[in-house]
């Protein structure tokens, strides 16, 4: 359930960062030189492939099969799931742009995610899962048709998010312009540098962004 799945990755990211930080300051001095810092104040042409993205709204409704998210972000959040455990953002305009680019697509293969909307007081949350499709953003509101999977939005008025998982086979490299964050500093982190790396990360395959190992 994609709910559970988000929820799984808060849990993992809040639990490993602490640990993270002292292997990478372990090995500070390991590491190589041609691994590219993003200067402040620049954008990153390209950056670790992304696993969940969070686009932020004042508000949300589900009516049927019509999701609409009003006060949209001008810019969504993208995370970077282990070994590289990044963040970053980019123009969610650029965001949306994405979605039918490529051979494999949003349009082709539409993702679910989890829309969940405060109460008033934020002491109340409304959750449904939607499999989206057809993307269309108006000024600062972002309609998408939708499948509903689980749940509903019935009286939600507060703040809300859609949380997109599981979503780096469709990413483009380079995405568009946006920055990226990770460890404390900032950085182009990337898959090449962890495989290299392997005393600071020792296991390259298994898990998302690489291949099943060979025995799996």
């Amino acid at each position: 359930m994609l709910s559970k799945s988000f929820a799984c990755f808060i849990l993992i990211t809040s639990g490993l960062c602490a640990t993270g930080g002292a292997v990478l300051a372990q090995d500070a001095g390991a590491r190589p030189p041609m691994l590219p810092t993003k200067a402040i104040g620049q954008t990153t042409p390209t950056g670790p492939v992304p696993s969940l993205a969070v686009l932020n709204a004042a508000g949300a409704k589900l009516e049927g099969n019509k999701l609409t998210l009003t006060g949209v972000a001008p810019n969504s959040i993208v995370f970077a799931d282990r070994p590289v455990r990044a963040a970053g953002h980019v123009a969610t305009q650029q965001f949306i742009m994405q979605w039918d680019e490529g051979n494999d697509n949003f349009a082709k293969d539409p993702p679910n995610a989890t829309v969940s909307v405060l109460g008033g007081d934020g002491s109340k949350v409304s959750d449904a899962v939607v499999t989206l499709k057809t993307p269309k953003l108006d000024g600062g509101n972002l309609t998408f048709d939708v499948v509903v999977l689980e749940g509903n939005l019935t009286g939600a008025s507060g703040p809300a998010a859609l949380f997109i998982d599981d979503f780096g086979r469709y990413w483009h490299a380079p995405a568009y312009h946006g920055a990226w964050y990770a460890g404390g500093r900032v950085s182009n982190a990337s898959a090449a540098y962890a495989a290299e790396n392997s005393a600071v990360i020792p296991n390259v395959c298994g898990y998302y962004p690489y291949e099943p190992c060979g025995n799996e």
